[in-house]
């Protein structure tokens, strides 16, 4: 597995998969890189929509659509703000009956 691949993996408990795409972009002067059209389409990114970065230990730089998710087990469906933070039902649950 790639350090990209083991990085997404350690941060949020995914299997993944990383794939060259072959396109290469500069950097503008104010640190701006511009997401292909292709790609944006092709993960349903829209304008305005939150992009999560992650960052590894040997100069990797990935980049996810954020998604909320539950502070504890990264749940993305079924959350509600408590005190704050993101919870999902099932921690919720978890919490009443302790």
């Amino acid at each position: 597995m790639t350090s990209l691949g083991k990085l997404i993996k350690s941060l949020k408990g995914y299997d993944v998969i990383m794939k060259s795409t072959g396109i290469v972009r500069k950097m503008d002067e104010l640190g701006r890189i511009v997401i292909p059209m292709e790609l944006r389409m092709t993960m349903g990114i829209e304008i305005k929509d939150p992009i999560e970065i992650l960052v590894g230990d040997d100069e990797c730089i990935a980049l996810k659509k954020y998604q909320p998710s539950c502070v504890f087990c990264d749940e993305t469906e079924n959350t509600e703000y408590f005190k704050g933070k993101l919870v999902c039902g099932a921690c919720r649950r978890e919490m009443a009956a302790q």
